[in-house]
């Protein structure tokens, strides 16, 4: 607390994000990084970029990273707004889109806890919408007709942390349902084994589809989101980013970037060893006796019935081996794994094997 800051500062409750520790040997497994580089096109394209034009600022409109990323979805470059990480797209999206005459947001009661933080930020009135008991979205919740329409409604698909996929014909049923209301599909993990929203943004002007570089082509250090919208709507974010920084995306963040989306041979291979690396990662936790829910994420969500949660991380964590505990209500019992390596897996489940062991005497 300073008695500089302003008036709102001191009410604010940030993010917390997983911990990263500088420890030898660690096993990280708690952020939902990419177990393998990104593409060697995009680290080629960097190195590339690093040249005597880092004097110059960067492309202004960021148009040949759009013009790949629309090439890929489908679309327009009309149809695509980038940003600073997919983080950096909410914050404008929840600035410019959520902020409509007093009208609530709606977003389930467990997701991305980014969300609440922006509501508080930005002064978004909000309403949460419980999942359903096994953690699915009810699709009921976001289609049923209400006295006033609500500004927008926000979800993570597949959700975080809990990996469950709505599909995308109910993803639909809500877009459809609130056509005056802007419908935010947050996909940064769409890509281990959901089906993207981008085929909605044509059909509908009130979706709005974002995701990330961080998750599937393993840029998490280069810090490149996008969303895909209408004209209309991207227009309106770009008012929000020409009136807080120009120039989001530096110039080898657009060099790679562009690289890694045109490099979908490369994607495809290592989104596959992530995919096939998770199944057997579930098998081999329900050999534990965890209960792991359906995963379309790099990421599995596992409890066990006879084990506390937040002792098996600090178990964990004293083993060498990072993952991610919660302690919110519903999912205290629930441990967030990172898929990585299949020998980090192994790793991974024979520490938990000599924990549950050891735990039993």
């Amino acid at each position: 607390m300073s008695r500089f800051w302003s008036d709102h500062v001191n009410n604010l409750q940030p993010y917390v994000p997983g911990e990263q520790l500088a420890i030898e040997n660690l096993i990280k497994l708690n952020t939902n990084e990419h177990p393998y580089g990104p593409s060697p096109k995009a680290i080629a394209a960097i190195k590339q970029a690093a040249n005597d034009s880092l004097r110059l600022y960067p492309s202004y409109d960021a148009k040949g990273l759009r013009q790949s990323i629309a090439r890929l979805h489908h679309l327009e470059v009309e149809n695509v707004f980038v940003g600073n990480g997919s983080d950096e797209i909410l914050a404008h999206i929840f600035s410019g889109l959520f902020l409509r005459g007093g009208r609530p947001l709606l977003l389930p009661d467990i997701s991305y806890s980014f969300y609440r933080t922006y509501c508080r930020y930005y002064q978004v009135p909000f309403e949460i919408i419980p999942l359903a008991e096994d953690f699915s979205i009810r699709v009921e919740d976001y289609t049923q007709q209400r006295d006033v329409a609500p500004a927008a409604i926000i979800f993570a698909n597949p959700n975080a942390p809990t990996s469950l996929l709505v599909e995308l014909g109910d993803v639909e049923r809500i877009v459809k349902a609130n056509p005056d209301t802007v419908v935010v599909v947050d996909e940064a993990y769409v890509d281990f084994g959901g089906k993207s929203a981008s085929g909605l943004v044509k059909q509908y002007p009130n979706v709005v589809v974002v995701q990330t570089l961080s998750k599937s082509y393993a840029l998490a250090g280069l810090r490149v989101g996008f969303a895909l919208a209408s004209p209309e709507i991207v227009a309106g974010l770009e008012r929000i980013k020409d009136s807080f920084n120009s120039y989001p995306l530096d110039s080898l963040a657009l060099a790679g970037a562009q690289a890694a989306i045109d490099d979908q041979d490369y994607f495809n291979e290592v989104r596959k060893a992530v995919m096939d690396a998770r199944d057997e990662l579930t098998k081999d936790l329900q050999g534990l006796g965890f209960t792991v829910l359906p995963s379309a994420t790099n990421f599995v969500f596992a409890a066990h019935p006879e084990h506390d949660a937040a002792h098996l991380q600090q178990a964990l964590k004293e083993r060498g081996v990072l993952v991610r505990h919660f302690s919110q209500e519903r999912i205290q019992q629930f441990l967030r794994i990172t898929v990585g390596t299949l020998a980090q897996c192994k790793r991974l489940t024979q520490e938990l094997a000599t924990i549950l062991e050891r735990n039993a005497e």
